[in-house]
């Protein structure tokens, strides 16, 4: 029997003017994972959320989320899902527990039902001693776990987390990631936007690449790792001729190249015979390298190797929806 899909989209585009911001993208999420959106800045990653959760319309294309069309049915995707934006959306003035009895009340819950759904919430994500202090006295970690706490509220089928972490230290984003961890344990269909590579390969069960609005790669976070080699063996050379002549021997197996740094990496199984033999190949003589080094493939690899670079062109947005 097929699972119908937690999302489903195809060719979906938006242009702003002559600017094409998302360009074609196909997605396909399973219910109860989590799925990441990984790209650097300004790769299409916001506009992408921001049309599967109905706040901006698709220029073209279809998607469906939790079975709702994102054009003719938008209320009934906004049903099923909680969007937390790269910001937290939380009163200042009001105290943790404040905040989440409001939004309980504006869901429709009574006054009843909020106290305990916030109560419930602050004990689950760790917030019951900050409970009664006003939410501008909270660090940004704690921000960030109370806004994600707002959009469980009423428990969504779906929870679009918009690069959730951006901006916390790593204690905050490890303790945040646990989160992550317990909502996707518990069903909930995570998609997520990140541009920490780490953070993309410890949470997601399949990865999506997107560079300049398009997606590059998509799968596992190990399928995608292998693509580039299950190692990588980064060399240091002693001058810019031998830097050159080790260009000239691996031609397009070389996944990195910092003229400036005189190094080079390229994708290795990891073995000793491997790595022996491609140390022969480009240095024959033992004359040209001055160290090396092998290091377990990244995503981040993953991504260079397929885009060449990590930055990308901003992303433009616009704030009225």
């Amino acid at each position: 029997m097929t699972i119908p899909l937690a999302i489903s989209a195809t060719s979906l585009t938006k242009s702003y003017r002559e600017h094409q911001v998302v360009r074609g993208i196909d997605l396909r999420v399973t219910p109860g994972s989590v799925f990441a959106l990984l790209g650097p800045n300004g790769a299409g990653k916001t506009t992408t959320v921001r049309i599967l959760a109905t706040l901006t319309r698709p220029t073209s294309g279809t998607a469906l989320v939790a079975g709702h069309d994102i054009v003719d049915d938008p209320r009934g995707v906004r049903r099923s899902i909680s969007v937390t934006g790269q910001y937290a959306a939380l009163d200042d003035l009001q105290t943790g527990a404040e905040n989440l009895r409001m939004i309980g009340r504006l869901a429709g819950l009574t006054a009843e039902q909020a106290r305990q759904r916030a109560a419930e919430l602050l004990t689950q994500f760790d917030l019951t001693e900050a409970a009664k202090r006003r939410v501008g006295t909270w660090s940004g970690g704690m921000r960030r776990r109370l806004d994600i706490a707002a959009s469980l509220v009423v428990e969504p089928l779906i929870v679009f987390l918009d690069e959730p972490t951006t901006g916390l230290d790593p204690r905050s984003r490890l303790a945040l990631w646990n989160v992550i961890a317990q909502l996707a344990s518990a069903g909930i269909t995570i998609f997520l936007t990140t541009q920490y590579l780490e953070e993309a390969d410890r949470l997601a069960a399949r990865v999506a690449l997107i560079d300049g609005g398009r997606i590059v790669a998509e799968g596992t976070p190990a399928e995608l790792k292998r693509r580039v080699g299950n190692s990588r063996l980064d060399l240091d050379l002693v001058s810019d001729d031998a830097f050159m002549s080790a260009i000239d021997r691996l031609g397009a197996r070389a996944t990195r190249t910092d003229r400036a740094a005189l190094s080079i990496s390229v994708p290795t199984d990891g073995s000793a015979a491997q790595v022996r033999a491609l140390l022969d190949e480009i240095d024959p003589g033992n004359r040209l390298l001055s160290q090396f080094t092998v290091h377990t493939a990244t995503l981040d690899d993953v991504f260079l190797s397929l885009t060449g670079r990590v930055g990308g062109q901003p992303e433009m947005e616009r704030s009225n929806v």
